[in-house]
């Protein structure tokens, strides 16, 4: 009986180890700060031709554009939104216009 156990926990131990490591948790990989985009999305931003706002203020992770910006949707990738500001493509979250990513 205790061996019986003894390999069920075994069993449970190696099986929950295997899952975890199919899952991928992503904090803050990038040394910017910045998030780490889906590559769809970077490719999908870069080849728009959007026309370019004006903003008088620093184009950096963090700062939130004002709602006179318009913000662009990134097809079939909710969470995502895109802007051209001072020449300078961005992502931001679409609800929000914070900036989560500057391109370069």
């Amino acid at each position: 009986m205790r061996k019986t156990m003894l390999a069920a926990a075994a069993i449970l131990t190696i099986s929950s180890a295997a899952f975890a490591q199919s899952t991928v948790i992503v904090t803050d990989p990038a040394p910017t700060g910045s998030v780490v985009l889906p590559g769809e999305v970077r490719t999908y931003v870069m080849e728009q031709n959007t026309p370019s706002a004006v903003y008088d203020g620093d184009i950096v992770v963090g700062t939130t554009l004002p709602d006179t910006v318009e913000v662009h949707t990134v097809p079939d990738m909710d969470g995502y939104g895109y802007t051209v500001v001072n020449e300078r493509r961005v992502i931001v979250e679409p609800k929000t216009h914070r900036i989560i990513q500057v391109l370069e």
